[in-house]
């Protein structure tokens, strides 16, 4: 098989990239291992930034048409005080809010929209194996659907499959690992029409739960120290609801839902980078050239600017029939900067907030934080920009349709 680009990996950020190389005219390949998108357990948060390129593609309309919550402010917990630690509502952007949408609802819609693009194909149930290499570039890559082998041959390869990318790993790409003092443990809940109205992260001494509504359930997050799994499974299951009721206690009525510690999907947490995104004929983007803590819910949105970034410089590379060793070099000097400053902030959260709520005993005290932001509201406006918008918006500038009669698939060659 020939294509212009081989996109390896079918989530946000390959879908979203897949789909505006498509509207731009380039033949595009997106390859996904799963035979559909219905991931439970993954990150459901559309930030301002996302739906301010979802304007500017001209689809906004369509992702709000979803079924979806629409959540201004973010919020805390501490016994029995909240705290607005993020308020959206002061963003100058089209949507001042946090849209939660089920993720794979989102990629249907990215998916459906590239499909009316005659250059745009996916392959579900289709997992990358191997990249090919030719003449000191890479040339392609070697696929795996059922018990049939697929080679691709494309002009440039895009590792999007994520924080365990098989392409970055084939391609040899350094990875620079910096840590995480927690993981969360994944699990599901009945949600009630009494409940609280809004999402909101629950802390208590030695333990975090993050409760992110659907229509009907909670999507919960519990947070535990690094490699602390094993000493929660020897507390026993009773000891775990138990927690659970103190951090929330509207859900006593429903945590024997919870019938064995194994229905706990385990998210081991890790923040790493690429230290070089790409090589001749490749380049990673999202997860799979920086896997991101879950602090701030940021990681999708993160991968979708890479998305947006790749597109700018890539959709004219594309054009002009020659991919450039320098334009993959832009991308990542594009993209580096708000990921290391956006990874540093986690990282600076992870071990002063969370890694200290984590090893609390007894009663937690977070006063001197509770009473600054209660006290200063307008300090609310940082974490909405830092999570909102980020450290560098992207938007798009490449023109849907070019000048130049497009080369055929395969053809526009790689130059260093």
């Amino acid at each position: 098989m020939k294509t212009q680009c081989c996109i390896a990996g079918g989530g946000p950020a390959g879908m979203m990239l897949g789909y505006m190389l498509s509207e731009a005219g380039i033949d595009v390949t997106v390859l996904e291992k799963w035979p559909d998108f219905f991931r439970d357990f993954r990150g459901d948060t559309i930030h301002p930034s996302t739906m301010e390129n979802l304007a500017e593609l001209g689809i906004l309309e369509d992702f709000l048409a979803l079924k979806h919550e629409e959540v201004p402010q973010m919020t805390g917990v501490v016994g029995s005080r909240r705290i607005v630690l993020a308020d959206f509502s002061t963003l100058k952007m089209r949507c001042p809010f946090i849209s939660f949408v089920p993720q794979w609802d989102f990629l249907n819609l990215l998916r459906d929209k590239a499909q009316n693009n005659t250059k745009f194909r996916l392959l579900m149930n289709t997992a990358v194996t191997d990249v090919i290499e030719k003449d000191g570039k890479v040339s392609g890559v070697r696929a795996k659907s059922g018990d049939q082998q697929i080679d691709i041959s494309c002009d440039l390869v895009i590792g999007a499959d994520g924080r365990s990318s098989t392409v970055r790993e084939k391609a040899g790409l350094t990875v620079q690992s910096i840590g995480a003092p927690m993981d969360v443990l994944w699990f599901r809940l009945t949600r009630k029409d009494t409940d609280p109205s809004e999402p909101a992260g629950r802390f208590g001494a030695g333990r975090i739960v993050v409760l992110i509504y659907r229509e009907n359930y909670w999507q919960c997050g519990f947070v535990i120290k690094k490699d602390s799994l094993e000493q929660l499974k020897l507390r026993g299951l009773d000891s775990f609801r138990r927690e659970l009721i103190e951090l929330a206690p509207f859900l006593s009525d429903r945590v024997n839902e919870i019938t064995d510690l194994d229905e706990l999907k385990l998210l081991s947490v890790r923040v790493d980078r690429l230290r070089k995104w790409y090589k001749p004929g490749l380049i990673c983007i999202g997860d799979a050239a920086h896997a991101m803590s879950p602090v701030g819910g940021i990681g999708i949105n993160l991968a979708i600017q890479d998305a947006v970034a790749a597109a700018n410089v890539l959709v004219p590379a594309f054009r002009r029939g020659q991919i450039m060793l320098s334009d993959l070099a832009a991308i990542q000097n594009r993209r580096q900067l708000p990921t290391v400053m956006t990874q540093a902030v986690q990282v600076f959260l992870q071990n002063r907030l969370i890694n200290r709520v984590l090893s609390a005993k007894g009663s937690l005290r977070l006063n001197s934080i509770l009473s600054t932001f209660n006290r200063f509201t307008f300090l609310r406006r940082l974490p909405a920009l830092f999570i909102g918008k980020g450290f560098r918006s992207e938007h798009v500038t490449y023109q849907k349709a070019g000048p130049l009669e497009l080369n055929a698939p395969g053809s526009a060659g790689f130059t260093n």
